[in-house]
């Protein structure tokens, strides 16, 4: 039974899983660079505004909250879209709407709008949602269903190429500009205030509308070119042990192995943002490292070029044994480096939390494709709800904050070791479909 997508002109029956498809797969492969560069930028503009509006702390994470809020708001009712319009129909209306998003940051510079900025991040986000909820059970599907996990870890490994790359890019173009210290701003007359908030505000416009471009005309790309047709047969195994499971239940909320990935996804991203939010300060704290702000932040690359590497790593060697295992593996030894980290000093402590980023690389591809296994017709909706998860990258490192509050950066890191203990347990056991097994036994 196919997939209720509607097929057009430019779209191609996807009925040999032997076909090569290394060229629709490079197409593909721009928009996980484009999505980790836009997201990425947000390190970049949060010291930018809070200088520009004279924000405290709190208030600034709400560029945080507004971008990764749009993943719980925006991730099901794109999967209902993507299962009614198509996949690709899908990419280029978020491709569409992250340009949009893109084109409001003009406006909100030019009029010194910090509401405004935030509903420009909430588009824009918005946009890659719905990128993320198309594009990853798309790059899935595209080949042999067993190395479905090891083909979107590659197409990953762009995206962190892209979040490696935008602070170089944002701090060249939008912090150029010497950010004023507190006591500077409020030493300004009026006219000089509004001066500098203009000129800083301005600093996000030329960036932003050429990322607005690119983003237009790689929609305009899609829409010309042709791309396969999903069809329940291609999408029915995506890396995981069984076939096509999607008669069983009216929906994809019926499925455990993808509300367990759900939760996977959950922790994984809070983990992943929770660690990288605290490493400045943790490098500063002087039983760690003692470190500069400025001198701490540099060590930060290593934690996300280390998930860079790591993606190209596991692509590889995914082809080779089980994505499960691999996953339970990656996560085993996250935990043990982040309690390493908890209970030692000096350099041990800071190279242990910086070698986490090696072993993340290769969870949110490998969680995803063993969720949204065996769903069929479901795959679009499993794929709304996975990418809804993501919303833990804006709840867990809060928690970790109160934490840290509570007892002390040092041992604040427990929470992320509670999140990769249960990723392991979706590895060796929680990502295999009740109905898999029911079918083996039949079969036997």
């Amino acid at each position: 039974m196919a997939v209720s997508i509607p097929s057009t002109s430019t779209t191609q029956p996807l009925n040999n899983t032997n076909k090569n498809y290394t060229t629709e797969l490079t197409i593909l492969t721009s928009l996980f660079f484009m999505w980790g560069f836009l997201t990425c930028l947000n390190d970049i503009l949060i010291p930018h505004l809070k200088a520009v509006f004279s924000l405290n702390y709190a208030q600034a994470m709400l560029i945080q909250f507004c971008f990764f809020g749009a993943y719980a708001l925006i991730s099901l009712p794109s999967g209902i879209l993507v299962e009614k319009i198509g996949y690709k129909r899908g990419i280029i209306i978020g491709l569409v709407t992250a340009g949009i998003g893109c084109l409001a940051f003009y406006p909100a510079a030019a009029t010194r709008s910090y509401p405004l900025f935030l509903l420009a991040l909430f588009i824009l986000a918005s946009g890659i949602t719905l990128l993320q909820v198309a594009a990853n059970p798309y790059v899935a599907i595209l080949g042999k269903p067993e190395t479905a996990s090891s083909r979107l870890n590659l197409t990953q490994a762009f995206n962190s190429l892209g979040t490696t790359i935008a602070p170089y890019f944002g701090s060249l173009l939008i912090l150029s500009i010497v950010v004023k210290s507190t006591e500077e701003i409020q030493k300004m007359n009026q006219v000089q205030l509004s001066a500098y908030q203009l000129t800083e505000a301005s600093a996000v416009q030329v960036p932003y509308l050429g990322l607005a471009a690119a983003l237009l005309l790689i929609a305009g790309f899609f829409a010309l070119i042709k791309l396969p047709e999903i069809e329940a047969s291609s999408v029915a195994s995506s890396g995981g042990d069984g076939g096509s499971f999607d008669s069983h239940h009216d929906s994809a909320w019926g499925y455990r192995h993808l509300i367990l990935g759900a939760v996977g996804i959950f922790v994984y991203v809070g983990a992943e943002v929770s660690i990288g939010s605290f490493l400045v300060n943790y490098f500063g704290s002087p039983e760690i490292m003692g470190l500069k702000a400025a001198d701490a932040g540099k060590f930060v690359s290593f934690y996300w070029g280390g998930a860079m590497v790591g993606r190209f790593i596991g692509s590889a060697v995914q082809r080779k044994i089980k994505p499960g295992t691999v996953l339970a593996f990656n996560a085993v030894v996250a935990s043990i480096l982040v309690v390493s980290s908890m209970l030692s000093f000096g350099y041990f402590a800071m190279w242990s939390i910086l070698l986490v980023g090696l072993f993340n690389s290769i969870m949110f591809p490998t969680i995803f494709t063993l969720a949204i296994d065996g769903l069929g017709k479901h795959t679009g909706q499993g794929s709304g709800i996975l990418c809804m998860a993501i919303v833990g990258g804006a709840i867990i490192p809060v928690v970790q904050g109160f934490i840290a509050d509570s007892i002390g950066i040092h041992h604040a890191f427990i929470l992320p070791v509670l999140c990769y203990l249960f990723i392991v347990y979706y590895g060796m056991k929680g990502h295999i479909p009740n109905f898999s097994k029911k079918l083996k036994v039949q079969n036997a």
